[in-house]
């Protein structure tokens, strides 16, 4: 990791450690999503509220983001079964009502891709594994 990945990392973390206060303080069970080398592109955040049942959280920063190799693949395929990803990007009032309305993450993923819906995602990421796939045999 270059230095300025590192800095924006940082402030991603920060603004995650923000946002898990903000939950709890709301009443919601917060679990800090580690990844590992078998759970690549899982959200940042299992959240569970009594009330309001369960949600996966995915903290970004609200100027700057990208998604990971393994959220491209893995997000579409949640997507189309039914398993809904919110993205938020502060501890703030307005980004928590984000949490009652539909999710959002497509809408990142549109600003970030330029990719008109999931089924022109899933094409995508298949022909970028093909490619892969080609190139090192």
């Amino acid at each position: 990791m270059d230095e300025q990945e590192e800095k924006e990392h940082k402030l991603e973390l920060h603004i995650q450690r923000e946002l898990v206060k903000y939950l709890k303080a709301r009443g919601w069970l917060v679990e800090r999503m580690l990844a590992d080398a078998f759970q690549n592109g899982i959200p940042d955040l299992y959240i569970h509220h009594p009330k309001w049942g369960s949600r996966w959280v995915e903290v970004k920063r609200p100027d700057n983001f990208s998604f990971t190799k393994a959220q491209r693949r893995k997000w579409p395929e949640w997507h189309k079964s039914g398993v809904p990803i919110w993205i938020l990007t502060a501890a703030t009032d307005e980004q928590y009502g984000l949490l009652f309305g539909p999710p959002n993450w497509l809408d990142f993923w549109k600003v970030s891709f330029q990719i008109p819906d999931v089924d022109s995602m899933i094409d995508e990421l298949a022909r970028e594994h093909e490619a892969e796939q080609n190139s090192s045999t």
